[in-house]
């Protein structure tokens, strides 16, 4: 019972030694101990994070300058025409998912 109390989150192994009167040592070598690991169900339990909804951020208007579509032309499997504005990340990852 001493061990599994030192597994939440935000628990020191101390806290949990004064609160038993057992010196933190001790507390420790028992966690060392296969006798008092963890059980398996205590360490799939579901755990729940903060989640912050916020309206989406509306890109900043184009300096004027007309934005093209991207067009991509393979031909015969080894030139690659590219027009337009375009995502370098995501072309190399098109070249190398093409390459494989």
């Amino acid at each position: 019972m001493i061990c599994a109390q030192t597994r939440f989150p935000g628990v020191s192994v101390s806290q949990v030694a004064r609160r038993y009167d057992v010196n933190a040592n001790q507390v420790f070598n028992w966690l060392k101990d296969p006798q008092f690991a963890a059980s398996p169900k205590v360490d799939d339990v579901a755990r729940f994070l903060p989640v912050e909804v916020v309206e989406p951020v509306q890109p900043p208007p184009s300096s004027g300058a007309a934005c093209r579509e991207m067009l991509i032309e393979l031909v015969s499997g080894h030139r690659l025409t590219i027009s337009g504005s375009y995502d370098p990340t995501a072309l190399a990852a098109l070249i190398r998912k093409l390459s494989a």
